[in-house]
């Protein structure tokens, strides 16, 4: 869920560094927020908000900034680490086993996987939860987040294998811009044509089956064991529990089963594209 603004003692340690790096930075070179503002061309107020720990922004910014003051890839760490922190609990364990896996299946009953969406399609997602203004900067945060997770699959030489069983359902519930989600759904087309990624459709005529109550995300690690995070539309749940992961590696395997073969899969994305 979208985290609430946070007050400077409620920033986590690595993004407290980052925010007071950002602002020693910019006092030692003797610029206002209005000078940086005019030698990154991001706006003042943005700029003030990393400062303040307000906004995380993104990779490109924090590369940007290394450039105006000379730092490097300094800033472009402090980024990550500070990344890292705004994941708490099992999702911070989830992100980082996401990140180190060798092999992601994931199967979604709902939804476009976060891996695989587009930014028009993730701001939408987002944007659906009821929410107060003064929380439209956690949404944006998320949003960065989400986006920049995707990197993984384009990663040289460690990018992870990806097999995806998306159910029928998630093709009943369109993006309200009808042009956004046919480039949705091209973006669909476009990520199966890497070598790494696989998509499936489980059609409704397969009926039910153990997993439809909420995503789920199998992790097979470098070690050769796995990992699975469970996924509910407000929680979820770390499960490492050996016999609790295979009865989910079982379950995931049978639904893989049922669905269309890859290339029926995209000729079904394809002739949604073409009744849109």
């Amino acid at each position: 869920m979208a985290s609430r603004k946070s007050e400077p003692e409620q920033v986590a340690p690595a993004r407290r560094k980052y925010m007071e790096e950002l602002l020693q930075l910019r006092e030692e070179s003797g610029m206002s927020l209005g000078d940086l503002s005019e030698a990154t061309t991001y706006d003042r107020s943005y700029l003030g908000k990393l400062e303040r720990g307000e906004r995380l922004g993104d990779l490109d910014t924090a590369k940007r900034l290394d450039e105006v003051y000379g730092t490097r890839r300094s800033l472009q760490n402090l980024w990550s680490l500070a990344k890292d922190d705004t994941y708490l609990g099992r999702y911070q364990r989830y992100m980082a086993l996401e990140n180190l896996a060798r092999v992601l299946q994931v199967y979604v009953p709902q939804t476009i996987p976060g891996l695989l969406q587009t930014e028009e399609y993730a701001r939408e997602q987002l944007w659906s939860m009821p929410h107060r203004a003064d929380e439209e900067d956690g949404f944006e945060e998320q949003l960065v987040l989400r986006l920049n997770r995707q990197r993984i699959l384009r990663r040289d030489n460690s990018a992870p294998h990806l097999r995806v069983v998306l159910d029928e359902a998630v093709f009943s519930r369109p993006l309200k811009d009808r042009d956004a989600w046919k480039r949705q759904l091209q973006r669909l087309l476009d990520d199966a044509e890497l070598p790494n990624v696989t998509i499936q459709v489980l059609p409704f005529e397969t009926g039910l089956h153990y997993l439809l109550g909420g995503s789920l995300t199998i992790m097979w690690l470098p070690d050769g064991t796995c990992a699975v995070y469970s996924e509910g539309s407000s929680s979820g749940e770390m499960i490492e529990e050996p016999a609790e992961v295979e009865q989910y590696r079982l379950s995931y395997d049978e639904v893989s089963a049922l669905a269309l073969s890859p290339k029926d899969s995209l000729e079904f994305v394809r002739d949604l594209m073409k009744d849109g």
